[in-house]
């Protein structure tokens, strides 16, 4: 029987503002990318999400970024290796005293917006990444696309690697995510959706952007917390992988 995790990005508020419906999606979600304070997130709101996490028995993983609030963290940057890792380790941190207050902990790390594009590709990047969980956490498993430079690095340092789809973002036939400015980048349509979600749990593929067939072979899927109805949207996708046979659960 195929099984998959569902992840998606929470705690993507600020002060008085919040962008995500963290409580309803921590009932579907499997898995919990929390926002660390650097694109988005603060003290209150990580602490809020990891107490909704503990209790609800889904997974909270640290989704690490550039220092970005600004620009959401979607902004391309150019950071020197040895602050990026330090910045990285220290989101880690400051989210791991909130998981433990709730009686839980950080269980992986997954990069956010330009960072996790960047390091698809960029190995000074990738391995700076790898370096910031080495000195949170050396056993953190590391989030990330298929055949990036970052799962590459991380295996090569002793980090559990999970490969990650997406069933909301369009595909190059490299399997490479559709840069966001691009028209299509973005899959809107529920049904769309849903059964990419299908093809992805099942079969390990997707149709990308030109209309070709690409391998996609992912352990966890990701729904985006901020796409207008994603809560709806997550619980369809939930249901009907449920209705098919594949068991949703956290990665092992």
């Amino acid at each position: 029987m195929a099984s998959i995790d569902l992840n998606a990005d929470l705690g993507e508020g600020f002060g008085r503002w919040r962008l995500t419906d963290d409580e309803q999606l921590l009932s579907v979600v499997t898995s919990a990318n929390v926002a660390c304070g650097f694109h988005a997130g603060d003290a209150a709101t990580m602490r809020r999400v990891c107490d909704l996490a503990a209790e609800r028995g889904v997974r909270i993983g640290a989704q690490v970024s550039y220092r970005d609030l600004a620009g959401f963290g979607r902004r391309a940057m150019d950071v020197p290796s040895a602050e990026l890792a330090a910045e990285v380790a220290y989101q880690i941190g400051a989210l791991e005293v909130f998981a433990r207050a709730a009686g839980s902990r950080v269980s992986y790390v997954k990069p956010h917006g330009a960072l996790y594009n960047r390091v698809v590709r960029d190995e000074e990047q990738a391995g700076a990444v790898v370096d910031g969980v080495l000195l949170a956490n050396p056993a953190l498993p590391v989030l990330g696309l298929p055949g990036s430079r970052l799962l590459e690095l991380a295996g090569k340092a002793g980090l559990p690697s999970v490969t990650e789809a997406f069933a909301d973002r369009a595909y190059t036939d490299e399997g490479t995510l559709v840069p966001r400015d691009r028209d299509g980048a973005v899959v809107t349509d529920p049904r769309a959706v849903v059964e990419r979600s299908l093809d992805l749990a099942r079969l390990g593929t997707v149709g990308a952007l030109s209309g070709s067939r690409i391998e996609v072979r992912a352990r966890s899927l990701c729904l985006h917390g901020d796409t207008p109805g994603a809560v709806d949207l997550a619980r369809r996708v939930r249901e009907r992988l449920e209705a098919s046979g594949v068991r949703v659960e956290a990665f092992a």
